[in-house]
């Protein structure tokens, strides 16, 4: 027992969680100088491996660590490093947008949720690498377990430099499955809140009915002190659920492009949850959810030609090929009366599967078709969080397994929407369970 506490004690700063690294803080045995350095030794030693940051504010982070030090408690974030994905703003550091375009963009005013972030005691330690304006073209970062192969995208640098223990914390944002896929890829907890939860402002919009900023961590308990954080709301620590949950598990309609690990990750998951008491059902999702797919892509693509007009009049040549045939060319041949069927069958999606929770508590699903695959030229595909994000329901990746190249597969929760406290309590029962 004593050799295990001295271990603990021994143990590098950057490898603790978020509540881990608190309860130091409270009890003496850590300062946010030290936890800030750990962290940086971390990055010099793996980053030119991983190119997990566009930015970083070393001296920064270790000023504003020493401040931190001097004075009392901020906040539920005090002395906690994060990353804050390069698609949101900072005011004393550039914000590229992944572009070419702003690679000298220095904002003027934080992101709202960076601004909550800092003010609940949080140390930025720099903006992590983004696809360009977080769609499809992708950017330097690799996945931590191999080079060779993609973190998921678009919020790939905080995703890997989480899973790489280079930052405690980080911010994404999904789209499509921006933040889910990274996080099975590299093998971290993800969490994409209901939709809107978190404010947007300061975060550069893509497809505003669909955008949603979601958080990284390597503990569900860590989520839950974020989120409490960027919603400035009172922190209540996750629950102990009062009984096994009732699990839904749905391959839905695109079982058959599982990969075989993908498929085995939900299977071991639904049987490791059945053992543990949980009520495990498998079901078909309702009949306009089969639809939604192709909704999802026709206003992520609607949007493209307006939220990128200036960059399309001024820079095109700037513009990725990806970008242009994706977003601009796809998007200018959606006339309105499908942009708004596709609205409506999105408020009919939500209410059917609204009706399911009744006799649900969560989702069990896949994350993504697998492993990450191989290559750095595509982020991978975002087919099994397209679903979710269009019916704007929280979602959870949990770390479970390793495939057959030895690369990370998760399993996703998804819960009910504005439902995000009791997903979070759920997902740290599985997260137990798995683990």
């Amino acid at each position: 027992m004593v050799l295990a506490v001295l271990l603990a004690i021994m143990a590098a700063l950057n490898t603790l969680t978020a509540t881990e690294l608190a309860q130091r803080l409270d009890g003496g045995t850590a300062t946010a100088e030290a936890i800030v350095r750990d962290h940086l030794e971390r990055i010099d030693e793996r980053d030119a491996a991983v190119l997990a940051w566009s930015h970083l504010a070393r001296e920064a982070a270790l000023q504003t660590a020493r401040v931190l030090d001097r004075g009392p408690r901020k906040g539920l974030l005090h002395g906690i490093p994060m990353g804050v994905k390069d698609i949101i703003d900072s005011f004393d550091q550039p914000t590229t947008y992944g572009s070419p375009i702003y690679r000298t963009h220095q904002p003027l005013a934080d992101a709202a949720t960076v601004a909550l972030a800092r003010d609940a005691g949080a140390i930025l330690l720099g903006k992590t690498v983004t696809t360009e304006f977080a769609n499809r073209h992708p950017g330097p970062t690799k996945n931590p377990y191999n080079p060779a192969h993609t973190p998921g995208g678009s919020s790939s640098g905080s995703a890997a430099a989480v899973a790489d223990f280079q930052s405690v914390l980080g911010t994404g944002t999904q789209t499509g499955g921006s933040v889910i896929r990274p996080a099975a890829f590299c093998g971290i907890v993800g969490y994409k809140p209901s939709y809107g939860h978190f404010a947007p402002a300061g975060m550069k919009a893509n497809t505003e009915w669909l955008d949603t900023i979601g958080a990284y961590a390597r503990s569900v308990e860590d989520i839950a002190l974020f989120r409490a954080a960027l919603l400035a709301i009172p922190y209540l620590p996750i629950a102990k659920v009062g009984r096994p949950p009732r699990i839904a598990v749905a391959f839905t309609h695109h079982r058959d492009e599982l990969s075989p690990e993908g498929t085995q990750a939900v299977n071991d998951a639904a049987a490791a949850f059945a053992r543990a008491g949980a009520q495990v059902t498998e079901i078909e999702l309702p009949a306009p959810v089969r639809d939604m797919t192709q909704g999802q892509k026709t206003l992520s693509a609607f949007d493209g030609p307006r939220a990128h007009a200036d960059e399309a009049r001024r820079f095109p040549g700037l513009l990725s090929d990806s970008l242009r045939r994706d977003k601009l060319e796809a998007g200018s041949k959606i006339d309105y009366a499908t942009w708004v069927a596709a609205r409506k069958l999105g408020e009919t999606g939500r209410a059917a599967v609204d009706v399911l929770f009744d006799e649900i508590d969560v989702i069990l699903t896949a994350p993504a078709k697998g492993e990450a695959p191989l290559g750095l030229g595509h982020t991978g595909e975002a087919t099994f969080n397209l679903l979710w994000t269009y019916l704007w329901m929280p979602c959870v990746t949990l770390p479970l397994t390793k495939g057959p190249t030895d690369l990370p597969v998760g399993v996703q929760l998804v819960g009910r929407q504005h439902e995000d406290a009791g997903l979070l309590d759920i997902a740290a029962w599985a997260q137990s369970v798995l683990s």
